[in-house]
């Protein structure tokens, strides 16, 4: 069918692509030096289907829009989308967004148009997170979405389609927890008490808490006098709790504290508060490759679990020690004893 003068045109390109046809029309001509009139053509998109295409062409000319924005990728959205949102939420909310944004990698590249369910599904299957972190995933890719249509940036939201409450009550592809063994936690005492940042990864298995609970301390809640700091936001209720300093890296805590004026108790080079990609690419991986560890952060909660275990400590106890769930919220009002009780417990270890 020919489509009529001035509307445009759709033709199939050569070789084996995932979207042949191709959208434009002609914005302008342009004469050459022998003189010769030659047509300027502006390409709308790339489509599966000659149908596709001309709809396309149909909707552009009903709504013109900036043609540049249809080459936009993934990351690209992403950014233009978090300049104008992340000004409106927390600090917090904007950690979440990133880190669930860092899961994302193989998206990265990837023209936002041609984005579909199967894509951004593989992400959801293979990335080995529990559903509180999918779930925020999901959001993300809503929230994009989202600020795409309103952008007249693509047609149709593939995220409303997503399947994530099978991992409701699993962890898809999780990851093994190994805790440390006793020989690769002498080899990082040998290496704190020449390194700075290789204490935080003793600090995190004589604590039990989770890094991003660490790297989120401010020195308000950290009591040096009484041995213990407070937990104050975390991802369960349970979560929220006193955490005892064993004596064993009492002193990197107090190292920390006093390092500089930033209000984050473990700060960056630049005395700022550390975020989680920030330090697990720049400190963690780099010091697991040069002992030869393979281990994630949360191998460190379990280690101090496991430890507590075998030094004969009360699984009540521990569970107050490491926020398990199962503790109450009236759980949480320590009394005295109960801190010199959990300190004592620690300090088993």
């Amino acid at each position: 069918m020919r489509l009529p003068n001035g509307f445009g045109n759709v033709s199939k390109l050569p070789g084996n692509r995932r979207n042949p046809y191709r959208a434009r029309f002609t914005a302008g001509w342009y004469t050459d030096n022998e003189g010769k009139r030659h047509q300027q053509f502006k390409t709308i998109g790339y489509f599966k289907t000659r149908e596709e295409g001309i709809i396309a062409l149909a909707n552009y000319k009903q709504n013109p829009y900036e043609l540049g924005d249809l080459n936009l990728t993934f990351e690209d959205i992403y950014k233009k989308w978090s300049k104008e949102h992340f000004c409106k939420i927390s600090k917090k909310n904007i950690q979440g967004y990133s880190t669930a944004f860092s899961i994302c990698k193989p998206l990265y590249n990837m023209n936002f148009t041609e984005l579909r369910r199967l894509h951004m599904q593989h992400i959801i299957d293979n990335c080995g997170k529990n559903y509180p972190s999918l779930k925020k995933l999901k959001i993300l890719f809503s929230q994009l979405y989202k600020y795409a249509l309103q952008n007249d940036l693509c047609q149709k939201d593939y995220s409303k389609y997503l399947d994530i409450n099978q991992y409701k009550e699993r962890n898809p592809n999780s990851y093994e927890r190994i805790p440390f063994r006793q020989n690769e936690i002498e080899q990082l005492w040998e290496i704190a008490n020449k390194e700075l940042y290789p204490t935080i990864v003793l600090m995190l298995i004589y604590s039990g808490c989770r890094i991003s609970e660490l790297l989120d301390l401010k020195k308000e809640n950290v009591n040096l006098k009484k041995r213990y700091f407070y937990i104050a936001q975390a991802k369960t209720k349970a979560g929220i709790r006193f955490v005892p300093i064993s004596e064993k890296v009492y002193p990197f805590f107090e190292q920390w504290y006093y390092r500089n004026d930033c209000p984050y108790l473990i700060s960056s080079t630049k005395q700022q508060h550390f975020l989680y990609r920030n330090y697990y690419d720049t400190y963690w991986k780099p010091l697991m490759k040069s002992l030869n560890m393979k281990h994630r952060p949360h191998d460190t909660r379990h280690t101090c679990v496991s430890m507590m275990t075998a030094a004969g400590v009360d699984d009540k106890i521990i569970k107050k020690i490491i926020g398990h769930k199962g503790q109450t919220l009236t759980e949480i009002v320590y009394t005295h004893f109960e801190l010199q009780e959990l300190l004592d417990a620690i300090n088993r270890i």
